[in-house]
């Protein structure tokens, strides 16, 4: 037993000194962790909270605003961006002002609110309909060139047959009906046989005959 005893003492001395050598180093870690935990819990309700908080406006520019103010609803969206540039919300709210907008006429409050969605979003659905979306605006503007340039960069699967078929309208519009035939057929290859848009791009391409 005496060996044991011993050996349970060294094991004491060593505990002791290793405790002055790193026990400092230690409990600054065990404090750190403590505050990290603490940190990510916080900044995990903080983001809940901002989360709920984009939300409350999100929707009461979804049901009211966007429909009956779209001034307002451009301001409320404004809002959402500034204060909650982080929640899915702000990029949605863009594009509901950016329609009250377009639907009200003012095509430059359009192009603002779609072009916040393709700077900030980082959905790439989202970044692709707003580009398809803004560059219908630049085409009303007469931006054919912007438009187009802004269509060739879409290159989310769920938005490409729709950008071709746009471009192609943009080219007849620029009376380049060549570009618009090739533009047309494009789109006709990416599109769903059963879709409407198929059928819809076909009697386009048909409309401008042969090349």
């Amino acid at each position: 037993m005496a060996v044991y005893d011993l050996e349970e003492q060294e094991k004491i001395d060593a505990l002791k000194a290793w405790w002055q050598r790193y026990g400092g180093a230690v409990t600054v870690g065990v404090v750190a962790g403590a505050l990290l935990l603490g940190g990510l819990s916080f900044w995990r309700s903080h983001q809940r909270e901002q989360a709920a908080q984009a939300g409350d406006l999100y929707y009461a520019l979804q049901k009211n605003l966007a429909k009956t103010e779209p001034k307002k609803a451009a301001v409320a969206a404004r809002e959402i961006a500034d204060k909650y540039p982080a929640t899915p919300y702000a990029a949605r709210a863009a594009l509901i002002a950016a329609k009250a907008s377009f639907d009200a006429g003012d095509l430059e409050g359009a192009r603002t609110q779609l072009q916040w969605v393709i700077d900030n979003s980082k959905e790439a659905e989202l970044k692709a309909l707003a580009s398809y979306r803004l560059a219908g605006v630049l085409a009303d503007q007469k931006k054919y060139n912007e438009a187009v340039a802004l269509l060739d960069r879409v290159d989310n699967a769920a938005y490409a047959t729709l950008a071709l078929d746009l471009k192609g309208d943009i080219l007849v519009a620029q009376g380049r009906p060549a570009d618009a035939r090739n533009a047309y057929k494009q789109a006709i290859e990416k599109a769903d046989k059963n879709e409407n848009l198929h059928n819809l791009t076909q009697f386009k391409l048909d409309a401008l005959g042969a090349q």
